[in-house]
């Protein structure tokens, strides 16, 4: 088992081949999204997609969104719980439980 974390696999991948310069904020999102996309097309014709395609495509909007809060020097388990608190806010169980409706339906 490798001893560096993911983000340390990450980091080290990118510098190997000098790529740090490209991955300004403004790239990585558009990055995302492309990705993001292409996660999308996954499922484009057949709800049934690839698993294999799957985690592939998910792993390159993970990959992307971790080089984007390092690059903003974001924690990404703190902003996450972070939204998580304002989301439970917005959605309380009592009036969220089991719906899909948007919260100024509620």
């Amino acid at each position: 088992m490798n001893e560096f974390s993911v983000g340390d696999q990450i980091t080290a991948f990118v510098a190997e081949r000098d790529w740090a310069q490209f991955h300004t904020p403004e790239n990585l999102a558009k990055s995302i999204s492309i990705e993001a996309a292409e996660l999308l097309e996954c499922f484009q014709w057949d709800a049934e997609a690839s698993p294999e395609r799957v985690r592939e495509e998910l792993a390159d909007v993970l990959t992307y969104c971790l080089l984007l809060a390092d690059r903003i020097g974001a924690d990404p388990n703190q902003i996450i719980l972070d939204k998580l608190a304002l989301t439970r806010e917005k959605y309380p169980v009592d009036k969220a439980r089991g719906r899909s409706t948007k919260y100024d339906a509620l």
